[in-house]
């Protein structure tokens, strides 16, 4: 019990708690609408309201932006909710600065682009849908965040 403690020091139910809730959200929009739900695609389709290059301006962009920031809205107001709900509005911060937010979010940016998806793409609706090509997406991002955690703890002296 003591390593589950050390593990999940606030607790584990709130974690069962959002699985089980975004599982039900994807779940429902692909049983009710066909569509998948993941993340970087709301990204893409968001630039398409003012970015012309063709990248951006491609049917699967264009033609759905308008379901994904609805979509992306209600992530939003969850979060809204959750924090002025459960967590009595307090303030939320990181020990991190700006710079390795900025420098972070490039990178995951990035990579989802490269991986044609986001992990929650891959790993709640590609996994969700037993699409090969998410599973081995989801192994490759977990072997490269096992990878990079370790790596980056020997890097400023701590312990993974």
């Amino acid at each position: 019990m003591n390593a589950l403690n050390n593990l999940f020091p606030l607790g584990w139910q709130h974690y069962l708690l959002g699985g089980l809730l975004i599982g039900t959200g994807v779940a429902l929009l692909f049983v009710l609408t066909g569509r998948v739900g993941g993340m970087s695609s709301v990204f893409s389709s968001t630039w398409s309201y003012v970015v012309n290059r063709p990248y951006f301006q491609q049917p699967r962009y264009v033609g759905t932006r308008g379901w994904r920031l609805v979509y992306a809205l209600g992530l939003i107001l969850g979060a809204a909710v959750w924090w002025l709900g459960l967590a009595g509005a307090a303030p939320q911060s990181t020990g991190l600065p700006v710079w390795q937010l900025v420098v972070g979010g490039f990178f995951v940016g990035y990579g989802a682009r490269l991986g044609n998806g986001c992990t929650s793409g891959h790993g709640i609706c590609g996994l969700g849908s037993l699409q090969l090509p998410s599973l081995l997406a989801v192994l490759t991002f977990m072997a490269t965040a096992f990878v990079t955690a370790n790596l980056f703890a020997l890097l400023i002296g701590g312990q993974a």
